[in-house]
């Protein structure tokens, strides 16, 4: 009998200081962490650093039918302004023929279809960021493709004049991201912040 209890003792001796162990360990851990919290919170960008996401590109001098790119946070981004006969060709798209039936849209909810409307603040002006969202390579534009809008050469997918995919391997319409426009219309930010795009007048057709 007195065999059996030094048994027991020593072998519940072990767990007792391996729990001591892991909480202390535990303690250890959270108060070094708490230590080194305030120099990564440091390494955070800072509000200027962060403006610099932003950008502002005068479009007043740009013509009916004509578009330009700019680089935008590493990628190009497409700013067309549309004849009357590209807003009209596509508004009269039906949206059940569209292979993505969403906006993709960073100023509107995820929900929001992918109508024209949805995809412009101002018809007149379509702006996308310019990366096929099948691989990533840039589509050609200008009325390209047989949807008269933008083509990529790489594996052939074709965009509409509203950049929303009709044909071809590209999952997804050509994104647009958030903007704004200042200076009556003269002026696009891209980068608009999302209290900026609440009262640009953006709104779900």
């Amino acid at each position: 009998m007195k065999r059996s209890a030094v048994t027991d003792q020593t072998t519940e001796e072990p767990t007792r200081r391996d729990f001591i162990y892991i909480v202390a360990g535990g303690a250890a851990a959270i108060g070094g962490a708490m230590t080194i919290w305030p120099f990564i919170h440091q390494m955070n960008p800072a509000a200027d650093t962060l403006a610099l996401g932003s950008i502002r590109k005068d479009i007043s001098s740009l013509g009916v039918g004509q578009e330009i790119t700019v680089m935008f946070r590493g990628g190009p981004v497409f700013i067309r302004r549309r004849t009357e006969a590209e807003i009209a060709e596509a508004r009269a798209v039906e949206l059940d023929r569209l292979p993505d039936d969403l906006a993709r849209n960073e100023n509107l909810p995820e929900s929001a279809s992918a109508a024209d409307a949805n995809r412009v603040l101002n018809p007149e002006f379509l702006i996308v960021k310019g990366n096929c969202t099948h691989l990533g390579c840039v589509p050609v534009g200008n009325g390209a493709g047989d949807y008269d809008g933008w083509f990529c050469p790489c594996h052939g997918s074709h965009y509409d004049a509203s950049a929303r995919i009709r044909r071809g391997p590209a999952p997804e319409n050509l994104p647009v991201p958030a903007y704004i426009f200042e200076n009556e219309g003269a002026v696009v930010k891209l980068g608009a912040s999302s209290d900026e795009v609440a009262t640009a007048g953006w709104s779900v057709a």
